[in-house]
């Protein structure tokens, strides 16, 4: 069953596995090999949650066949640790049996450490009145209980934490391990570890003849946490934003990412869109609480100083100098130093060469900042605030963050203005919102300020090129409560509702939107632009009750009003508004505004306006029926839009694009590229809708109605929701054509109800292609031929004057219809023909062919058998080729119904390349061999990642290989490419 895409899937929040191990099989393969050629000792370092006892894990299980009898040691984390602890509780886990271990005498030594044993063990030998001696006696004791247990490995983690004796005892059997002591692996923290710790004598001071490896792990790249996180979800993929976001915050440290993907699924901020997993947009990052614990635990061993410099770095939150954290922390620049000093070799800082320090985990900066009581913290914030401030220039977002954070609402609004300006004339839309979004959301502000920041917020948001998304509803949401807030003027209301009208346009909401424009415009004579603008919009008959009349007025308005405007780039922008809601109309003195558009712009600004403006009236091209013309300003709005890297309104093209290939017979792969655009689209209902309305249409033309149907209601039941009146008169139309077809008048009558009175009272006549001719046919199959002559008179009437070839075709049907309702049969096989030239002109081959599929049918009726069946078998094959198989098969069923041959056509699919790869195939292994994922071709190719992934197999087959990478290597090798590639 299709469904609509809500904000939030509708799966159930994702069953969280054990992530995979990623990114370390160069470490293991290392640590493996070390292992095989013993003795060997092994280091590895790395800090807290990066992998080290995972990696120990994996390298044993690795190492399996050498059936290593590995005895683990772990040091606990005790402020004051036992001596030797590690080892004797490695040996207890063990449980041997001491008689059978042939001890020597020595073994005595062993009764302080394991009294448990004492009934086996040798009486202890008499003290030798020297400490060093008895530690040394006692280090031989393990020595020989090691040898004697078969221990061929000792592994030691978390050796930062260990007393002194037991390091010394390592020391002691690194030195005796080439007469056949074990390999040993010792794991630890490098930023724990001391100037005088003996792990760095352990380190440095190797013997000959012992295998040596340093292994230090870093953290994940951005891919390798991507893997990391699908593991645990599924094996689902990640978007790019997620998979960035996440490894911003977690720096790729693998225990950070595990536990942060745990608690984002707790509180369901992850959701399944377009095949992938992606959080909410506006969610943050919390703490995982081992992250926060151990950072606590960590910040508490060090000084006063080193504590208050952590914390400043973590208030600040960016790279900054010694004097800045002085500032913020309250301390004298020499205390300051040293607390920086101190932080820096606890691992808890960083630093770059310009002499600046942060926070080296992010998490951890938080952990911090969370653990300081309200008070310190705003306190903190007004320091970092007033240091910051007498920076040039100042760094108003920091500053406005920072001043919000201390409570100072002034200083915060002036900042975060600031800060919205510059990220906005930098392109940064987004954070420009995210700003003043934030400021209107938790500021108390005075009537006019809100007006203004209000205003501000809404028009960054309609510069944004992200899609529609969380931000945008929290945005429209906070619009709408600041109108209803009360305190605003007139005017200030419509400074508001102007630019809410256009974001609730880019939402979807199009009857809303109008109601907004309407309200504000009244309200808006002291800007002739905004009020130009508006009343374009206003001119649209996208939606709402209003005639054609009344959305004439609202842009003969607007028209009055740009002569008086100086700016050319507000003028262009106000033409190409108005030429689209002209075509939209139906008027034909829209292709004179269209024909005053300019083919190039001077600005960035200018050139993708002029996208826009293209792609709209490719739009209306669209409906008109204008092929040639709409394939042209298509290609220009392209053009321009990936000039300027406007990718939300690539998309809209794209669909268009499609659009147009439906209507032209271009259909080879355009159901992938339906299905890719419409999973792209997904977060953008109206784009969504216009996916799903073109995947329908390629269903009901291969034949499956079932799908085509619940796809085409889908539509239809949104359009309807949303009041956009031109998106319900295709999906009733199809749907009533289903009716008919399974001999449900009635159904088919209602359906079209709606939609068609809609076309009539708004007298949007080039809206009826689709509508007129099914609500014609279904008037005629239920007996009421004097309404559907009625219903096609006006439909004639309204299109007077234009010249709108789409729309004219489908009139021709309907008077083709009128003839067979009268049971002409020779004047409806008249009327079907021409019907069948005009789609011909346009070209519109599919509808062309069902055309002359009634014109046989009539020529059938008439008794001229022979050529009836003749035109059936030409519209059978044309119909097959097409790919219209669901209304070749019914072709064809009336063929054999008349007892005429119907042609053999091949039915196994594309032929004629034999084990040879097709074009599309090459394509997709051209960007094999240039190392790209299956669904980085989706992207490129514009194909789901289905189709991507049926193509490269079949490559694979052809080439007889069973991976990707022996197919790149393989059609490289055989010359599969032309010498040039």
């Amino acid at each position: 069953m299709v469904q609509l895409p809500p904000a939030i899937d509708v799966r159930d929040p994702p069953a969280v596995s054990t992530p995979e191990f990623v990114g370390r099989d160069r470490q293991v393969a290392s640590l493996v090999d070390a292992l095989s050629r013993p003795p060997a000792l092994v280091l590895v370092e790395g800090e807290a949650g990066i992998g080290k006892s995972r990696l120990l894990q994996e390298s044993l299980a690795a190492a399996s066949p050498l059936r290593p009898n590995a005895l683990v040691s772990v040091c606990p984390p005790l402020r004051d640790s036992f001596t030797l602890g590690p080892i004797v509780d490695a040996f207890r886990g063990t449980s041997p049996r001491v008689p059978d271990l042939a001890l020597t005498e020595l073994a005595g030594a062993l009764r302080p450490l394991f009294p448990e044993w004492s009934a086996d063990l040798p009486p202890a030998p008499e003290s030798p009145g020297d400490a060093k001696a008895a530690r040394h006696r006692l280090f031989r004791a393990l020595d020989e209980l090691i040898r004697a247990l078969g221990v061929d490995l000792l592994v030691v983690e978390d050796a930062h934490w260990a007393d002194e004796v037991t390091l010394e005892f390592l020391l002691f059997l690194t030195s005796r391990q080439q007469t056949g002591g074990p390999n040993l692996v010792v794991t630890y923290r490098p930023e724990e570890v001391g100037d005088r710790s003996l792990l760095l004598r352990l380190s440095s001071r190797i013997p000959a003849g012992v295998t040596q490896l340093r292994l230090s792990l870093a953290p994940l790249d951005r891919a390798g946490t991507a893997t990391l996180v699908s593991s645990m979800l599924a094996g689902e993929p990640m978007s790019a934003e997620f998979a960035a976001f996440l490894h911003e915050r977690t720096d790729g440290i693998p225990l950070a990412v595990e536990e942060s993907v745990r608690l984002l699924c707790d509180r369901a901020d992850l959701v399944f869109r377009a095949g992938q997993w992606v959080r909410l947009s506006l969610s943050e990052l919390q703490v995982p609480p081992t992250v926060r614990d151990s950072t606590r635990e960590r910040v508490g061993r060090l000084s006063p100083a080193a504590q208050r410099v952590l914390r400043a770095a973590a208030a600040l939150a960016e790279p900054s100098g010694e004097d800045t954290l002085a500032a913020t922390a309250g301390l004298e620049t020499p205390v300051c130093r040293d607390g920086v000093t101190e932080a820096a070799a606890a691992g808890m800082l960083d630093g770059d060469d310009r002499g600046r320090w942060r926070f080296r985990h992010m998490l951890a900066a938080t952990a911090v900042h969370e653990a300081m009581p309200p008070a310190d913290r705003r306190e903190m914030h007004l320091r970092a605030g007033r240091a910051l401030a007498e920076f040039d220039p100042p760094p108003v977002a920091q500053l406005a963050r920072h001043f919000r954070e201390a409570g100072v609402a002034t200083l915060w609004a002036s900042y975060a203005e600031q800060g919205a300006q510059r990220a906005m004339a930098s392109g940064d839309h987004t954070a420009a919102v995210v700003l003043l979004h934030d400021l209107l959301s938790a500021a108390e502000l005075p009537a006019p300020d809100r007006t203004r920041i209000a205003r501000a917020a809404a028009l960054a948001a309609l510069g944004r090129r992200e899609p529609v998304d969380e931000l945008h509803h929290h945005l429209v949401r906070t619009l709408r409560d600041v109108l209803d807030s009360g305190g605003l003027t007139d005017r200030q209301q419509a400074e508001i509702r102007n630019p809410l009208g256009r974001l609730l346009i880019n939402g979807g909401e199009a009857e809303a939107a109008l109601n907004e424009l309407e309200q504000a415009v009244a309200h808006l004579d002291h800007d002739p632009v905004e009020a130009a603008r508006a009343m374009t919009y206003l001119g649209w008959a996208y939606a709402g009750p209003w005639p054609a009349s009344t959305h004439l007025r609202w842009l003969r308005r607007a028209a009055e009003l740009t002569p008086g405007i100086s700016s050319a780039a507000d003028r262009l922008s106000l033409a190409g508004n108005r030429a689209a809601a002209l075509l939209m109309l139906g008027e034909e003195e829209a292709w004179d505004v269209v024909a005053e558009i300019p083919d190039s712009g001077a600005t960035p600004a200018e050139r993708l306006d002029l996208a826009r403006i293209n792609a709209n009236i490719g739009t209306g091209a669209l409906v008109w029926g204008r092929y040639a013309q709409a394939h042209r300003h298509l290609e220009a709005a392209m053009t321009f839009a990936e000039t300027e890297q406007a990718e939300r309104l690539r998309y809209n093209i794209l669909l268009e694009q499609a659009n147009l290939d439906w209507f032209t017979g271009r259909w080879d792969e355009l159901a992938q590229r339906a299905e890719a655009l419409t999973e792209s689209n997904s977060d953008r209902l109206s784009l969504y809708l216009a996916g799903v309305r073109l995947a329908a249409r390629l269903s009901a033309a291969a034949g499956r109605r079932r799908e085509a149907e619940e796809r085409f209601q889908l539509v239809l039941d949104e359009a309807a929701r949303l009041g956009a009146a031109d998106d319900t008169v295709e999906a009733a139309a199809a749907l009533a054509r289903i009716r008919l077809a399974d001999g449900q008048i009635d159904r088919a009558l209602r359906i079209t109800d709606e939609p068609m009175r809609t076309v009539q009272a708004k007298g949007v006549w080039v809206w009826a292609s689709e509508i007129a001719p099914a609500r014609v046919e279904a008037q005629v199959a239920a007996g009421r031929a004097e309404q559907a002559a009625r219903l096609t008179d006006r439909f004639a009437r309204g299109l007077r004057g234009r010249t709108a070839p789409g729309p004219r075709a489908a009139l021709a049907v309907c008077r083709a219809l009128l003839a067979v309702a009268d049971g002409d049969h020779a004047r409806a096989g008249t009327g079907f023909a021409r019907a069948a030239r005009a789609w011909d002109t346009l070209p519109r081959p599919y509808d062309a062919m069902l055309a002359r599929e009634r014109r046989a049918e009539a020529l059938l009726a008439a008794g001229r058998g022979r050529q009836g069946r003749e035109l059936l078998a030409q519209v059978y094959e044309h119909l097959f080729r097409l790919g219209a198989r669901g209304d070749a098969d019914r072709v064809a069923q009336r063929l054999r119904e008349h007892d005429a041959v119907v042609p053999r056509l091949w039915r196994g699919g594309r032929h004629g390349y034999g084990d040879r790869l097709s074009p599309r195939e090459l394509e997709v292994a051209r960007l094999v061999v240039a190392g790209k994922t299956n669904r980085e071709i989706g992207r490129i190719l514009a194909k789901s990642p289905a189709t991507v992934d049926q193509q490269l197999r079949s490559a694979m087959r052809k080439l007889g290989v069973s991976s990707r990478t022996a197919l790149a290597v393989t059609a490289v090798e055989s010359g599969v490419f032309s010498a040039d590639e």
